[in-house]
């Protein structure tokens, strides 16, 4: 038997693309996506972004070089997703140092933008010290940040 791969996404540019679906299960009694859930999904996203850029970070934690650590995220919620949507996740880096990377993310369904998040993560040590990220990784971002740093725009969606 051979077993299907778990889902990934794919680069468009400096963009990652990763898709998810509502399941019963992200939504709450109204049918609408529960907020926490929105959380979960760009974490995977961007999990899935580092692996397709090459950052290791299973080996990094596993040889305890460090781990990243979100040190501030910003939400806005504009549209409700609900059970069966096609949610498409699109990740962009903005900006890296040395020790940290911001990211834009937006959530959408179709050519509806539902939520944005921004944030900053830290590379840190296994102490919980911030430290430096490999010069690889830094390079690797650095290749990936986005030139046109705003928003898609909500009447475009993210396919135009």
């Amino acid at each position: 038997m051979h077993a299907p791969l778990p889902p990934g996404g794919c680069f468009d540019g400096t963009r990652h693309l990763f898709a998810v679906r509502v399941y019963f299960e992200d939504t709450d009694l109204s049918g609408v996506v529960y907020h926490a859930n929105y959380l979960r999904w760009f974490e995977r996203a961007r999990s899935d972004m580092l692996r397709s850029a090459g950052i290791d970070q299973r080996g990094a934690h596993d040889a305890g070089n460090g781990a990243y650590a979100v040190t501030d995220m910003t939400l806005r919620y504009i549209a409700p997703a609900r059970l069966d949507d096609a949610v498409l996740l699109v990740s962009r880096v903005i900006a890296v140092t040395p020790a940290t990377c911001r990211l834009a993310q937006e959530a959408w369904r179709d050519d509806q933008l539902l939520c944005t998040a921004t944030l900053r993560v830290a590379f840190v040590a296994p102490t919980g010290r911030p430290r430096r990220q490999p010069p690889a990784w830094v390079d690797a971002f650095r290749a990936l940040i986005d030139a046109d740093l705003s928003p898609i725009p909500s009447d475009q969606g993210p396919n135009t």
